[in-house]
């Protein structure tokens, strides 16, 4: 039985005469997943489709079949092929008298084989007149697979891109043909699915950021006014990005998974000066930037009103959302969601400069895999990412998560919008704020020398709130310390191996968190072993070589604690199709465009016997440090990897991954020829070792010290390696 919101009316071979209405369609469709229900009666994948039509259209309707397995799969006994069609309902969540946004709700019940399921909008047809490409269709999970997905970051240009230079949203190609071999069933955004940073430059905001005075543009109203005409930008930024191919392919083809970032508020959101991020124009931009992020990366109604400085009942938030302002509801629907989806973790009071409470995500992945979305914008400011109660909120879900999984949970997807485990680069923020900086900026501020130098909005040093974004930045460490310690106590309670992804930063690389080698741990039982996967950008730019080899010049061993090192891992074993990206040397770090794909380890067989060709972790040899590979996954990374084109894969334990970064050759090439490199993650089986029980050992409790009971030996402060 398939299940869908509003009831639904089957409709015999796709025909039915209220299905006729035209649909002037704007923009879609983009369809996402929202969860999945995993037990033993009855397994069902949930998830939504999008589009935005002109306004005052009827209800239109969606129709959905399923097309039986997937290409190359076979049936088993009960595989549907040519189901009739069901037609689902459309649900309006907003409208205003420029455009509609509609949601049609989608519940499947899982087969015993990987599915494909097509969809249609009966009338739909383009504003623009561009051709409809219909049907569109999508692939879920058989009951016993875990997920498939592709993950990506950064889709979009920074202001002053040389767009000669770079074939727009090019790369997309490559994943639809990655995808046409072997389906991804998801597709997970790190952040910056579009950037908003021009409304600065060509958009509403140019005024106000060209007014040379900091307090006179710190003091600067957001009035209803400029409140519309920034929504008038965003919306129309975002109609722009989504509609462009060959991301819009992918959009109605791979359902979506997303959190956001910085850009897809404005650059630097959260990491300016606590003074300057309060003003009212930074303040109205979030809530203007929260309202299109609900709608088109989540499909749910957005907040009835944002952030003005002249409606008082909207600048101070309540119960989580902004209070309701007539002027802006005029003429406007906004639809009242009767309950929120059981996705969100949402926390507990609104944040600092977005009058919203902060959305995190808990989605299962298939059968033995999980996923976590830090929401790492909305609670954001200089000096932390999250609040303290917003981490606890997530570890309590996680908890009931995997307890009700009865074990069938074996690997944890952590997504954050910027890498954790990434080079240290204290020396430079020490340099950039430094006294020797302020003549410079004085300069600057009476004559507009080293005008490059300094952002637009606080007068700082442009590189610094892309540093203070960074965990690694000297006011993020004791958080981040504690969020790992965190993780890694979940993994070593639950036997959950934790995997974690970020991009931000423009160039692809492998960091990894792993037990001290004096320990002599092996991955396969280490549950300080984590990998985080760093993949960016899918669309902008990538740094100067110069940048890359730097950071591969910084790439040394560092002791997070007492029994956890970090490290980059060597990966990028030669260049890819010969182009030169880096030095030859350099192999920790790739500034091309990339994009990473997540595949579960198969099963090994042997005469029916899965277990009898598992190998004896011991076999390979412990690592002097962590510049030598940690397990046999890593031994054979790079382009020689069975996974490295990106829909093969390797053997070993349910619940290990193999990891995929796609690099692009020649971002002039519009066919977006790739290189692949892999390696692979190994499931997890913890052994509680003698180093773990001895109470004076290097490997202290993995419970974060400010969890612990205070003792006369945590009362010490803490050290740790910069």
């Amino acid at each position: 039985m398939v299940h869908f919101e509003n009831a639904p009316a089957a409709v015999t071979n796709g025909q039915a005469s209220n299905l006729n209405a035209r649909v002037d369609v704007i923009c879609g469709p983009l369809i996402n997943f929202k969860n999945m229900d995993v037990n033993p009666t009855s397994s069902i994948w949930r998830g939504s489709v999008l589009i935005v039509t002109q306004p005052g259209q009827s209800q239109p309707r969606l129709l959905l079949r399923q097309a039986g397995p997937v290409e190359g799969h076979v049936a088993a006994n009960g595989a549907r092929s040519g189901d009739a069609a069901v037609a689902v309902d459309g649900v309006r969540l907003y409208e205003d008298p420029q455009k509609a946004f509609w949601r049609f709700s989608l519940a499947l019940p899982l087969e015993r084989y990987e599915a494909r399921w097509e969809y249609s909008i009966p009338g739909l047809q383009y504003a623009e007149g561009s051709e409809v490409h219909s049907p569109w269709d999508f692939v879920v999970p058989s009951v016993n697979q875990s997920m498939r997905l592709m993950f990506h970051s950064c889709n979009g240009f920074s202001v002053g891109t040389d767009m000669n230079a770079w074939v727009g949203p090019n790369l997309w190609k490559d994943v639809l043909r990655v995808h046409a071999q072997k389906p991804f069933h998801a597709m997970i955004g790190g952040g910056d699915q579009l950037y908003n940073d021009g409304i600065r430059v060509d958009g509403p905001l140019k005024e106000w950021t060209s007014i040379s005075n900091p307090h006179t543009r710190r003091a600067h109203d957001f009035d209803n006014n400029l409140r519309a005409r920034c929504d008038e930008y965003y919306y129309a930024n975002y109609i722009r990005w989504y509609s462009t191919d060959p991301f819009k392919a992918a959009n109605g083809r791979i359902p979506q998974i997303n959190i956001w970032d910085d850009h897809d508020i404005i650059d630097g959101f959260g990491s300016y000066t606590d003074h300057f991020m309060r003003c009212s124009v930074f303040r109205g931009l979030g809530g203007v930037a929260f309202k299109y992020y609900c709608l088109f990366q989540h499909h749910i109604a957005p907040p009835k009103s944002t952030y003005t400085t002249d409606a008082p009942q909207t600048m101070q938030a309540v119960n989580g959302t902004a209070g309701a302002d007539p002027r802006q509801l005029e003429n406007t629907f906004v639809l009242e969601e009767q309950k929120e989806d059981d996705s969100w973790i949402i926390g507990k009071r609104p944040g600092p400069y977005v009058e919203e409470r902060s959305r995190n995500l808990y989605m299962r992945l298939g059968k033995r895999m999980a996923f976590i979305g830090v929401d790492a914008r909305t609670e954001r400011t200089r000096h932390q990412v999250n609040y303290p109660d917003t981490y606890d909120l997530i570890f309590s879900r996680l908890q009931s998560e995997v307890a009700a999984a009865n074990g069938d949970i074996k690997h944890l997807i952590v997504l954050l919008g910027v890498p954790i485990a990434y080079p240290r680069l204290a020396w430079l923020e020490n340099i950039l704020s430094s006294p020797i900086i302020a003549p410079i900026r004085l300069l600057n501020k009476r004559f507009g020398f080293a005008g490059g130098l300094f952002n637009q909005f606080d007068g700082q040093v442009d590189l610094l709130d892309d540093l203070d974004d960074h965990y690694t930045a000297r006011q993020h460490k004791k958080e981040r310390r504690i969020f790992i310690q965190r993780l890694q106590d979940f993994s070593k309670t639950h036997s959950v191996r934790v995997t974690i992804l970020g991009g931000d930063v423009h160039l692809a690389a492998i960091g990894r968190f792993y037990s001290n080698p004096s320990l002599r741990i092996h991955s396969e039982h280490d549950p300080r072993y984590m990998v985080n996967v760093i993949s960016s950008a899918i669309t902008n730019k990538p740094p100067p070589k110069a940048v890359a080899n730097l950071l591969a010049r910084r790439n040394k061993l560092h002791h997070m604690d007492s029994s956890t090192d970090e490290t980059l891992m060597d990966f990028f074993d030669r260049q890819p199709g010969g182009q030169e990206k880096s030095a030859a040397w350099n192999k920790v770090t790739m500034p091309s465009r990339n994009y990473a794909c997540i595949t579960e380890i198969g099963l090994p067989m042997s005469n029916g016997n899965a277990s009898a060709a598992q190998e004896d972790p011991a076999a390979f040899p412990l690592p002097m440090d962590g510049h030598s590979p940690l397990h046999k996954g890593e031994a054979n990374a790079g382009s020689s990897h069975p996974a490295a084109d990106g829909f093969s894969s390797s053997s070993g334990m349910p619940g290990g991954l193999d990891v995929t970064i796609r690099v692009e050759i020649n971002p002039q090439d519009r066919e977006a020829a790739t290189d692949g490199y892999a390696f692979s993650i190994p499931a997890l089986a913890y052994v509680p070792s003698e180093a773990d029980s001895r109470p004076h050992s290097r490997a202290r409790s993995l419970r974060p010290r400010s969890l612990r009971p205070p003792s006369r030996q945590s009362a010490r402060p803490h050290s740790a390696v910069p």
